[in-house]
């Protein structure tokens, strides 16, 4: 695979041709990635899959109109077509006034922050295969599983590269392992599903095999013989692994592509206290080994920390530069790449604070409730907030977990739902959105 200084020496030699074919200013990405995944079921070997990819794409200008292509072809003369594609689409493209590039004074200058995110341990695929099965035994020995859906165990390397032609460029590489089960538990009509996923960018970060087994199969045996929810108003608890998603739709609404669109439900809420003065939401792209963290955004700005929820209020939108200047603000260095075309909005590293209660103390004060393992479908409307849910996991009875119930459907509000939000003390830093176990007041259960 490509090292990050072939990356960035691509990119920069892509923005240059451009500009040779007549684009009066250019940016473009490269990027390469490589993984190995090895599968296992039932004790034996299932697959092995080994994947490479490397892209480039350039984005060109010409006045106000600008167009994209990419491509594979890294030779000098498929650089050259591809950049001369993108300024003849150039020329045929409508004004968009939003279309520019971040002015090389507010561009991220290094030294950058040391991110480990490159982890030098190599893993053969024969040591992939023993962590995969070390998973999978841990897994079926979990008194009650009946059956595997298989185990995997997989790494993989990736490298980014961006290049403007005001004079940015810049690439950085990173590392992933990840661990995986699936188990089934029960027999015939009683049979249920369950998981347990754990990735990080070193392998030394990961939990144990067998950890990750037994959680798997613990999860599907829990699952057995669920009963139906009656219908009515409920404290509704969230799993970590779930809850997480609740704090993604907010993320969502604060995009300022959203709002410049006056698409979110946030639109002249920014003032109000939408959550409860003890929720504090933070963002830290510069977390060393984390999994979203990044030296600087897809345009070539900043990254820093942010608090993205204090005092009960959002702090703001998240911008690229397209949407900041629709907005009238600065852009806030959210801006993320795919492959071509304009910048897209992200965050990184995001943990809801963890709360002053443990879960078993959130639940404890429930008399009647539910707590949510897994939420199904996406029924949450962006503009207006309404939010309804499939979903399945367990009755609280008298502040206990109690039997395992599915086929019902939560509902309500998110403004409601975050006014209504607390959060318990168990907050884990290992996915992109961290939140701890979390309990939302008052909502909707349509039972079956």
């Amino acid at each position: 695979m490509i090292t990050s200084e072939i990356a960035k020496d691509r990119a920069a030699r892509l923005v240059e041709l451009a500009l040779r074919a007549g684009a009066d200013a250019a940016e473009a990405v490269v990027s390469g990635s490589a993984s190995e995944t090895v599968g296992v079921r039932l004790g034996q070997l299932e697959d092995i899959e080994r994947s490479e990819d490397e892209h480039a794409g350039v984005r060109v200008f010409i006045g106000r109109r600008s167009a994209s292509t990419g491509g594979s072809d890294f030779s000098t003369a498929g650089l050259a077509e591809m950049a001369e594609r993108a300024v003849a689409m150039a020329r045929h493209a409508t004004e968009d006034p939003y279309a520019m590039l971040v002015p090389r004074e507010q561009l991220a200058r290094g030294p950058f922050p040391d991110l480990d995110l490159v982890d030098p341990t190599e893993s053969a695929p024969e040591a992939l295969r023993e962590r995969a099965l070390e998973t999978e035994d841990a897994a079926r020995a979990v008194s009650g599983v009946t059956n595997s859906n298989g185990a995997s165990a997989g790494c993989g390397n990736s490298v980014s590269a961006l290049a403007t032609s005001e004079g940015f460029a810049e690439a950085y590489g990173a590392t992933s392992h990840f661990l995986s089960a699936s188990m089934i538990a029960g027999e015939g009509g009683r049979m249920q599903r369950d998981y347990e996923s754990k990735s990080a960018r070193h392998r030394g970060d990961l939990p144990d095999c067998a950890a990750v087994g037994r959680t798997a199969g613990e999860r599907a045996v829990a699952r057995l013989d669920p009963v139906s929810m009656a219908s009515g108003t409920f404290q509704v608890v969230f799993d970590p692994r779930v809850g997480g998603s609740l704090v993604g739709h907010l993320i969502g609404a604060m995009s300022g592509m959203s709002a410049a669109r006056r698409s979110t439900f946030l639109l002249d809420r920014l003032d109000d206290a939408i959550f409860p003065a003890a929720i504090r939401l933070v963002e830290e792209p510069h977390r060393p080994r984390a999994l979203r963290s990044r030296p600087f955004d897809g345009e070539g700005l900043a990254t820093g920390p942010r608090v993205l929820v204090e005092g009960g209020r959002v702090t703001g939108w998240l911008a690229n530069l397209a949407s900041a200047s629709q907005l009238g603000i600065a852009p806030t260095g959210h801006a993320v790449r795919g492959g071509m075309g304009a910048p897209g909005i992200a965050t990184a590293n995001v943990d809801l604070q963890p709360g002053a209660l443990s879960p078993a103390q959130l639940i404890g004060e429930i008399a009647d409730g539910v707590y949510v393992t897994e939420l199904i479908g996406q029924g949450v409307k962006g503009v207006t907030g309404d939010y309804s849910r499939a979903a399945a996991g367990f009755r609280i009875r008298d502040g206990e977990l109690a039997e395992a119930v599915a086929e019902f459907t939560i509902a309500g509000n998110l403004v409601a739902m975050f006014g209504a939000l607390s959060a318990a003390n168990d907050l884990e830093r290992d996915r992109a959105i961290n939140v701890p176990t979390l309990r939302v007041d008052g909502m909707t259960i349509a039972g079956g």
